[in-house]
């Protein structure tokens, strides 16, 4: 070999080693930062492994496992995988996402404790991290998959239990003024709010609130697979779709109250009001894809300029740097313990009660949440026997649906509705069956303040929004045997709780 050409070939081989050496560094500072990241959001991981594992979020889990399935197909028919042997650019969006979220996450952590809202920050967040290894176009084509990715998380049962009380109050009023206008002036808003309790389930995503959130997901999904942006445009349609799902189910109420309460045709709303449900989200839904496809697709575009240039070998260090940093000022919310093993219940003489004492695991999961009292029970009441719990907590963090606590031990949910007592105060009546058996269980529970009673967990969880926090208690029953909930010692037994409870708060 000449002596020109070896001083080629080694020159060649010194940029080829030191562009090797370029890429091992930034590989190693972008495996840095996602080590980072995780530890700066560890304490999501008991959270997720829980959505994602348990039975009873088995609809969030098919939507996320369709979703990635997308994302894959979308990534290998493009052929644009994220490059992580790159440095990070230095984007702004991007950029500025991930940081106000892991802030934001930092502050809901410290002071509002909500676990769906801090793992919707972790994926928005995330994203934005993401965003500085994808080219400019594909990372705001693809914000659509990423928002209908975040929206697997149980956002529905929060939907209702925070928007669906005020929702379903003004839902109740509006049919209730409808049906005076017409001239049908007996039918009160607790009447309405009682009688679409008992004929609807709450988990179709066709009824009420809960229909919000599914059809978010299907604008999203709709979005994505359509290749349209999100802009102003984007947004009217959003607003206009969620307009004509709350119509929707308005219209839905108002016809099973008029053929229900009005008509005093029951069984036929019970008939009806699935039937109804999915015929309003099925026209909302269509209406909003043909809105949609009035906007123009979104085509990225791939800006080559000064695309790769900005990519500053500073920023991996600094983001290492930043995300350990900030990472030291999670707290933890400090958890406030019970103040009693159980408070001094004033049972009446014909009530034979003897202690159930909670297990450590019990304890463990009531303190953590904040009850102040527990108390659980056997108790006998003519021939109805069966066993209780009373909570008492000045926070609804403390309180639950009972109907997953009956499912984690192992029981099948039959029926869950409203009835109301001799007294005309609201409880929850639910059947339950036991797995390859026959036997069958009934369970009642309501919550109970000085000054209320009410089956509703979402007015449970509004109630602690005023000034001065009431001590509220969940009272839990579950009977031994199976009954109707006409039957008159059950009936019995509920009016001597509540007003045991009542006299017991009232006084002290």
């Amino acid at each position: 070999m000449a002596q020109g050409d070896l001083g080629q070939y080694r020159a060649r081989a010194g940029i080829q080693d030191g562009r090797r050496s370029i890429h091992v560094r930034d590989l190693f500072f972008n495996l840095a930062i996602l080590a980072a990241w995780l530890w700066l959001y560890r304490p999501l991981a008991g959270y997720l492994g829980i959505i994602f594992t348990r039975h009873d979020f088995r609809t969030n889990q098919i939507l996320l496992a369709g979703i990635l399935f997308l994302f894959f197909l979308q990534f290998w028919q493009a052929r644009q995988w994220p490059r992580l042997d790159l440095r990070p650019r230095l984007a702004r969006w991007p950029l500025l996402l991930a940081l106000t979220g892991s802030a934001a996450f930092l502050l809901v952590e410290r002071f509002l404790d909500v676990n769906t809202l801090s793992a919707a920050l972790f994926g928005v967040a995330s994203y934005g991290l993401l965003g500085l290894w994808l080219a400019p176009g594909r990372w705001r084509a693809g914000l659509p998959a990423a928002l209908l990715l975040i929206g697997v998380l149980p956002f529905g049962a929060h939907l209702q239990t925070f928007v669906g009380y005020p929702l379903r109050i003004a839902t109740a009023r509006v049919v209730e003024q409808g049906l005076a206008a017409a001239g049908v002036g007996s039918v009160s808003v607790d009447t309405i709010l009682v009688f679409e309790n008992g004929v609807s389930n709450v988990d179709l995503p066709c009824s009420g609130v809960q229909s919000l959130w599914t059809g978010a997901l299907f604008l999203l999904a709709a979005t994505w697979m359509e290749r349209r942006p999100l802009n102003g445009r984007w947004l009217a349609v959003a607003a206009l779709f969620a307009a004509l799902l709350l119509v929707a189910n308005l219209a839905r109420v108002a016809i099973l109250i008029s053929a229900g309460p009005v008509l005093g045709w029951e069984l036929l709303a019970q008939m009806l009001h699935v039937p109804l449900g999915v015929l309003g989200f099925g026209a909302a839904c269509a209406a909003a894809v043909v809105l949609l496809r009035r906007i123009p697709r979104n085509i990225p575009q791939q800006r080559a300029n000064g695309y790769a240039a900005k990519r500053p070998g500073w920023l991996a260090p600094a983001l290492v740097g930043f995300i350990f940093i900030i990472s030291f000022f999670y707290v933890e919310r400090p958890a406030s313990g019970m103040t009693s093993e159980a408070i001094g219940w004033k049972w009446p003489d014909a009530l034979a009660t003897e202690p159930m004492p909670l297990k450590a695991d019990e304890r463990e999961w009531l303190v953590r949440d904040g009850a102040e009292a527990a108390d659980r029970r056997r108790f006998q009441l003519g021939e109805l026997s069966g066993s209780m719990i009373l909570i008492s907590s000045r926070t609804w963090r403390a309180h639950h649906r009972p109907e997953r606590c009956f499912e984690v031990y192992g029981l099948n949910l039959e029926e869950s509705r409203t009835v109301l007592t001799d007294s005309q105060q609201p409880l929850r009546f639910v059947s339950l069956g036991r797995p390859r058996e026959q036997a069958q269980l009934t369970a009642v529970y309501w919550f109970q303040s000085a000054n209320q009673i009410t089956d509703d967990y979402a007015t449970r969880i509004w109630a602690d929004l005023a000034p001065q926090r009431e001590r509220w208690v969940l009272v839990s029953v579950v009977l031994d045997q199976p009954v109707e909930s006409y039957d008159p010692d059950l009936r019995r037994l509920v009016e001597l709780l509540q007003q045991s409870v009542g006299d017991t708060m009232t006084n002290g």
